[in-house]
């Protein structure tokens, strides 16, 4: 999917997270309408706002091209080692961007839009996470009672819920295949008590599907009641019947990073977007108007009670661990 905003120059100056400072913005913004447009290559969904704001902002063309995340790396790195790789900006998970700086892709920049993101958030100068890719427990607010929401994740395993859980598949989906593993790791007190859940889980026949995006359909329908999704589709299908448990442990979730590409056709707008992207203006933009949870401190999607919840960051799986995993899966679901 490629879609190509052009608008004119617009002169309004955008507060980052704190402060552009690598240089004087007008310097940047000079430099990097010069060059005429920025290509931003993500796996993330829905940024249509951001780039409508950046390039409102600042006058310039703008071109988005999504990649599915199994198709990520290989695509990336084929037109690199061929010396035709198109992208300024890159948005991928972490081991993707740690492959690809493997590879010699990745550039070296820290931007001053993060001074006061959290020190874990900036993983070396390379790479900058600026959100979670949080999962939730979402269920249909008409069709269950509020004493029956669950309080914890032990509760899907209740033989109540037999037959109405809709998933991501835990035998072929990474995500939710770290999902589950981080409960072990940060969630459940012991490993005999995390397995005892996850028996539970599949005892009770859960509807499994491709990939989050699908899960919500079910639970507006009705056909199930409980999904293990993104709380970000409260947001995004709204008026759905959604809401989310608001479970007493953490939320976890797969961190998102950014990096600019070494050989970037643009690269002082690349540095320019790379910037945009991480300030505060446009952490809002995708925590109001796509649900995202970012790391710009302060800024919150606008769900109900979010706010309060500590999410955090899984551990990246390797792809030996997502395999063994998959196979351990399929022997209990």
């Amino acid at each position: 999917m490629k879609r190509l905003v052009i608008i004119t120059l617009s002169f309004s100056f955008i507060i980052p997270c704190v402060l552009f400072a690598a240089e004087p913005q007008e310097a940047l913004i000079a430099k990097a309408k010069a060059e005429g447009k920025v290509t931003f290559y993500a796996n993330i969904t829905a940024v249509e706002p951001v780039m409508e704001a950046f390039a409102k902002n600042f006058g310039m063309k703008d071109e988005y091209k999504r990649i599915s995340t199994d198709k990520f790396f290989a695509t990336i790195a084929t037109e690199y080692e061929a010396g035709k790789l198109l992208a300024d900006v890159l948005q991928a998970p972490i081991p993707i961007l740690d492959l690809l700086k493997g590879k010699g892709v990745l550039a070296s920049y820290k931007s001053p839009s993060t001074s006061d993101y959290p020190a874990w958030t900036k993983r070396d100068d390379k790479i900058q996470i600026f959100g979670i890719e949080y999962v939730a427990v979402l269920y249909n607010k008409e069709l269950v009672k509020p004493a029956d929401v669950p309080k914890k994740y032990e509760d899907l395993a209740d033989p109540k819920w037999r037959g109405k859980i809709v998933m991501a598949n835990p035998t072929t989906h990474p995500t939710t295949i770290s999902w589950l593993v981080g409960l072990k790791e940060q969630v459940f007190p012991t490993e005999n008590a995390w397995m005892n859940f996850i028996k539970g889980l599949a005892a009770n026949k859960p509807m499994f599907v491709n990939s989050f995006g699908p899960t919500p359909a079910p639970i507006e329908s009705g056909e199930k009641l409980i999904a293990i999704s993104m709380p970000k589709y409260i947001l995004t299908k709204a008026p759905a019947r959604l809401d989310w448990a608001k479970v007493e442990q953490p939320l976890l979730g797969t961190p998102r990073g950014m990096a600019i590409t070494n050989k970037a056709p643009h690269p002082n707008a690349a540095r320019l977007f790379f910037d945009y992207w991480l300030s505060r203006e446009s952490a809002r933009i995708l925590a109001d108007k796509v649900g995202e949870y970012v790391l710009c401190p302060g800024v919150y999607p606008p769900i109900n009670g979010i706010e309060k919840a500590k999410v955090l960051p899984i551990r990246e799986l390797s792809d030996d661990e997502i395999r063994h995993w998959a196979e351990e899966f399929k022997k209990i679901f």
